[in-house]
């Protein structure tokens, strides 16, 4: 048995095949451009996904060692929150609105203030914030009624791939949950909410559990792709849920720290429950539970800056010369701060005027301290969800990190150290993608459950511990951490207003 396991990520869609004993035996990635038409502003056209995922599916197909015949189940992992919206004949009407873009402060305003933050968390369990889908939804009725009045679907970004393959229109439970138009709780479309803003049912699509079988791959896909009709595409998660899947973060105790492009702090929660003051995210899982995830807009992104932006002349491997300065520079990097908040930031701090920050620079620090300081920034930007988790009373024992910043043990060794916790990676480096093929085996009968399928596939292959010495010179940094945002916030407004 052959599972196809397709993350539609921002940048590029990857999709592996795993067999029946969860090895990864093929994969291949390509990429496609986001479109940045105005400042805050993030679009792409749904068909560069397509075409993208087409193109992988076939090179795997016609040009490796997988028949078609072979692969019994394809499930998803994608970028949450995008608005993908088509008319009548099933064509896409404007580029995809994604989680990233910031227009839609004025529609966030009024759905928490004039609708009610608390009306909105009772309904969905969350506040409305610019990257959900929502208040896209209500600006295009704004500023495109004419594109507003043709739609007959709203779909979510992996969704429309989904639909591609089976010519259904389908979603699962946990990417549903980021639209603020569900129902979490009770894992279904809040009437409520779409009564009160006049949002037809019909435009939606069907929910499922992300393990749920949605259809067989249509004919037309077929001949377009080259797979089989009598593969079975599954439901699948959004991309944080379905991470969590390919960590094994399905239980309670396990959180799963994702250092990508931008930072999710996740915890796997039995029960449904919302934090008060709606700083966290209160989603469906992709195992049936619910999940609380606290995330913040630039994580590894922040390190990438760094290289790409400001120390793009640096012969050879750069973000290896960088971290071993780093490594050089002393814990809490010689009185340096850094707040990473290069596009705003969401949790805990809902505000996108927020800017990235260097504070404390003085004439004798060194590039390895500013280097270490952003590394601790991202850190302690992390901790801030990791702090309400515990006020919440969720139980951590123990940190699964994945991402492209997972890769470096120093940087795995400062997340350990401020977060106090023992940081593990697993034998998986596939992440969401693996998540998702591990959804298909499930759909596909292989194992019962989600959690069966995590407890059979996934093991630790590397864990840092922290270093009682520096966990104690991190708390008493983290204190004066977290008293910056509010020092800074209204001059972060007057600087956006200049």
């Amino acid at each position: 048995m052959k599972f196809l396991g397709i993350d539609l990520g921002t940048s590029s869609v990857k999709i592996i095949v795993m067999d029946e004993n969860g090895k990864v035996i093929e994969n291949v990635s390509k990429n496609y451009d986001v479109s940045y038409p105005h400042v805050g502003w993030a679009e792409q056209n749904p068909e560069d996904w397509w075409n993208s995922t087409k193109e992988g599916i076939k090179e795997l197909v016609y040009g490796g060692n997988i028949k078609a015949e072979d692969i019994n189940g394809i499930s998803f992992s994608g970028q949450m929150h995008g608005l993908v919206l088509l008319d009548k004949k099933d064509e896409v009407l404007m580029p995809a609105i994604l989680w990233c873009d910031q227009r839609t402060q004025k529609q966030c305003d009024y759905l928490n203030n004039e609708f009610g933050q608390d009306k909105l968390a009772g309904y969905t369990g969350n506040k409305a914030l610019t990257g959900f889908t929502l208040p896209k939804i209500l600006w295009v009725k704004e500023n495109r009624p004419e594109i507003y009045k043709k739609i007959a679907h709203i779909m979510l970004p992996k969704d429309y791939i989904s639909f591609k393959l089976t010519g259904k229109f389908s979603s699962d439970v946990s990417d549903s949950s980021g639209t603020l138009m569900f129902d979490v709780e009770n894992r279904k479309w809040s009437k409520k909410m779409l009564d009160l803003l006049e949002i037809d049912e019909l435009t939606l699509p069907k929910v499922y559990e992300s393990w749920q079988v949605v259809s067989n791959v249509s004919n037309e896909a077929a001949e377009e792709t080259g797979l089989s009709v009598k593969t079975l595409v599954v439901a699948g998660a959004g991309d944080q849920a379905a991470g969590a899947v390919g960590s094994g973060t399905v239980k309670s105790g396990v959180l799963s720290v994702v250092l990508g492009t931008s930072g999710v702090v996740f915890a796997c929660d039995e029960k449904f429950s919302v934090d008060k003051e709606n700083r966290l995210h209160s989603f469906c899982h992709a195992n049936g539970k619910w999940h609380q995830m606290g995330v913040m807009l630039s994580a590894a992104s922040c390190l990438q800056w760094w290289v790409d932006n400001i120390n793009m002349d640096i012969a050879g491997d750069a973000f290896q010369k960088l971290l071993d300065e780093a490594e050089k520079a002393p814990v809490g990097s010689n009185k340096l701060l850094f707040l990473p908040y290069l596009m705003g930031e969401r949790t805990p701090h809902s505000d996108p005027n927020a800017k990235g920050s260097f504070i404390g620079l003085n004439i004798t620090h060194k590039r390895g301290d500013m280097t270490r300081s952003i590394l601790e920034g991202v850190c302690f930007g992390l901790r801030d969800s990791l702090e309400i988790l515990k006020s919440l009373n969720v139980e951590v024992k123990e940190v699964r990190v994945s991402g492209g910043g997972a890769k470096s043990r120093f940087w795995r060794q400062i997340l350990a150290d401020i977060f106090n916790l023992n940081v593990d990676v697993i034998n998986s480096k596939n992440g969401p993608a693996y998540g998702a093929a591990i959804l298909a085996s499930v759909g596909c009968g292989l194992y019962k459950t989600v959690d069966e399928a995590c407890g059979q596939l996934i093991n630790i292959t590397d864990r840092v511990e922290p270093i009682k010495e520096n966990v104690e010179k991190y708390n008493k940094i983290y204190n004066t951490y977290t008293s910056l945002y509010d020092c800074l916030k209204e001059k972060f407004q007057e600087i956006n207003d200049l």
